[in-house]
This record gives structure tokens, sequence and C-alpha cells, in this order.
């Protein structure tokens, strides 16, 4: 097997100019965009991770990953957000009761506009995935943020689905983890955990289920996401390297946000948290009720081995159609799961070409 690659790395993003701009919250909290560059070009691209996740999901050395795919295509101006829910940041191995409001209210609002300091009245495209997607999708069709020239959407977006055993884990695992075995978050390092402790007891009564693999990071995973073995992505689509160090791109989450999506899963569509909240008083207590007042074309994709949201995206492509017909595409993609479609070996054959088609469709 090749060299674990170093965590945290740029390596994998080849012949561009790479600079970080910090920029906060308006609730306090520091987040950072990342700048790959060539050169100025009409149509910028933002690129959104999932929960437990981060930017490393596009620039991985390991694969022929999306943002030199981007940059070898005429998009010769990427950039990626950390937001709250990235795994480079301590916020989701602490106690706290983000919702997924906060960062439709909060997170992308603030990063467009930081991104928007620097490249002005350029074409923005974004593509997002998982719960970047959502909570993009409830900043854009609930208008907290405007000027997006389109949108790609992996996996879920304005009405999330779950499998039976997901429905479970929603109904009881933040109140269990919390309450009960005393973790406001959990871990893909659990197993690492010093033995005896809360998280090497967690992580071992998980790997009593999965048999799958010899990956404890990878059992986890599963666990904090989905219903599967594994759950997340297809073992198949993943270059060993990757599986192996899997831990470095899936970190911990906060229990909190399950919450919200257990809320939003019994209304079948994203609804507010709370809806006494003034905090969020501009946004709609259900975000697909604006969804005719948005023009900004979307594409919709999800792999038809998804065992995190299935269905999820064709369910939302759906209701879009009866919104606003004709302003979105959906694409299934064969063979791929949740999250493979970004960090598989073949992505950039069986995935990334559909992108690019659809972001120079919109950039022309």
């Amino acid at each position: 097997m090749e060299d674990i690659p170093a965590r945290y790395t740029l390596e994998g993003v080849s012949d561009a100019e790479v600079s970080v701009h910090p920029f906060a919250t308006e609730d306090g909290l520091g987040l950072n965009l990342t700048r790959f560059r060539r050169g100025d070009c009409d149509d910028v691209v933002l690129l959104l991770h999932g929960l437990t996740a981060s930017i490393d999901m596009f620039i991985m050395p390991e694969h022929r990953n999306l943002v030199n795919t981007l940059l070898d295509n005429g998009f010769t101006d990427v950039w990626a957000l950390d937001f709250r829910m990235s795994s480079r940041f301590p916020y989701d191995a602490e106690t706290h009761r983000y919702t997924l409001d906060d960062i439709a209210a909060w997170d992308h609002p603030a990063a467009l506009r930081e991104l928007r300091r620097h490249v002005g009245d350029r074409r923005v495209h974004v593509v997002a995935h998982c719960l970047g997607s959502m909570s993009f999708s409830m900043s854009l069709f609930g208008g907290a943020l405007d000027g997006v020239a389109s949108f790609v959407s992996n996996s879920v977006s304005l009405t999330p689905r779950v499998p039976t055993w997901s429905r479970c884990k929603l109904v009881a695992g933040p109140g269990l983890s919390e309450y009960v075995i005393g973790l406001p978050y959990m871990d893909s390092r659990f197993g690492e955990a010093p033995p005896l402790t809360r998280g090497w007891m967690v992580s071992r009564l998980v790997s009593l289920f999965h048999r799958e693999c010899g990956v404890r990071d990878c059992h986890m995973i599963s666990f904090m996401w989905g219903s599967g073995h594994p759950a997340l992505y297809q073992h198949e689509n993943l270059p060993p390297v990757t599986h192996e160090r899997i831990a470095d791109l899936l970190g911990p989450t906060g229990v909190h946000y399950f919450r919200h999506i257990r809320k939003m899963v019994s209304a079948g569509q994203a609804v507010k948290y709370d809806p006494s909240d003034p905090r969020h008083a501009d946004l709609p207590d259900a975000y697909l009720s604006r969804a005719g007042e948005v023009t900004t074309p979307v594409l919709l994709l999800s792999g038809d081995a998804n065992h995190v949201f299935p269905g999820a995206n064709a369910a939302c492509h759906e209701a879009l159609e009866r919104a606003r017909p004709g302003l979105q595409e959906f694409a299934s993609l064969p063979g791929y799961g949740h999250i493979d479609p970004f960090i598989g070996k073949n992505a950039h054959v069986d995935v990334f070409p559909k992108i690019l088609d659809f972001l120079k469709r919109q950039a022309s």
C-alpha cells in the first residue's frame, strides 16, 4: 500500500496558487475559505463539504480530485469552504447546540460575502455534499443569499429520506449519547481511545456488528451515519489508502445536528428547528415554501447505493419540478454510495464529468 498522506495536506492540488481567507460569522465563529487559483476566469466554483468532513475531501492526493479536475477544465479559480461542521475545526468535538438553521443563516452568507470581496460580480457556481448541500439549499431557497449562477447538490437537498435503522438512531441516539453514555459527540477515532474509556467501549461494541472490514474507523463512520456495511460508500470504490485513512477525511460530529435532521425527516422536507427562535425570523419555517421564487439551476446527484439518504435527491427533484419546472436536473450514479462520488478512485471518470458538463452549460 502507498504511504498515508499527511493529515490536512494540500499536496493533492498541483500548479495552483493556494491562499487561505479567514472570516467570521455573525454569531462569532471563525471560518476559512481556501482558494486554489491558476488565473482569473468568469466562472468561480465554491465547494462545500458535509458533516464530519472538510475541504480535504476535494483535494485528496491519492486520486484525481475534484479541485484539480476543475482547474484543468477551465474553472481556474476554485474556492472551498470549511464551515462550522468541518473536521478541521474543534467545534464538532465540543458541547454545542448548533442547528442547520445557524449554518443557513450565518455560515454560507458570510462565506459568499467574503468570496465576493475577492472575485467581485463574477458568476459563482456551488458544488456541495451532504449537510453542506442541505444547509446551502436552505440558505438559497430560504432567501438568505442570492446571486448563485448554479448549484450542484450531492445526496440530499431539501427532502431528506433515511432508512429505518437510521430513523431509530435519529430518535434515540442524541439522548443516549449525551445523557446515558455521557458523550456530546461521536468520533470515528474512538477505536484509538485509551482502553476502557467510553469512546473505546463504544468503538468495540460497534465493531461487533461490522465484520465487513478490519478498520475500526470505518465501522464507527457507518454507525455515525446511515445504514449499511459500510454505510457511506462502497468499499470497492475507495483506494486502499483512502480506506485506511478514512478518519482523516471524516472526523467527529456533535450529536445535536441529528435532532434537527430527525425533525426534517419527520416533516418530509427541510424545516426550521425552532420556529420561535427570533435569531432566524427571516428564514421560512419550511424551506420549500419559497422554491418558486428561486431561479438558480440545480443539478441533483445521488448514488444508487446511497445508504445515508436513499432517494432524497430524487424526491427533491420531483418537489422542485412542481414549484419551478425545468430548472433542475437529476442524475443517478450507478455503483456509488453517499460520499464516494467525491472520494472514490474512479470518481473522475464516473462522476466529475457530469458535474463539469452541468457547470459548463450554466457558464455558457
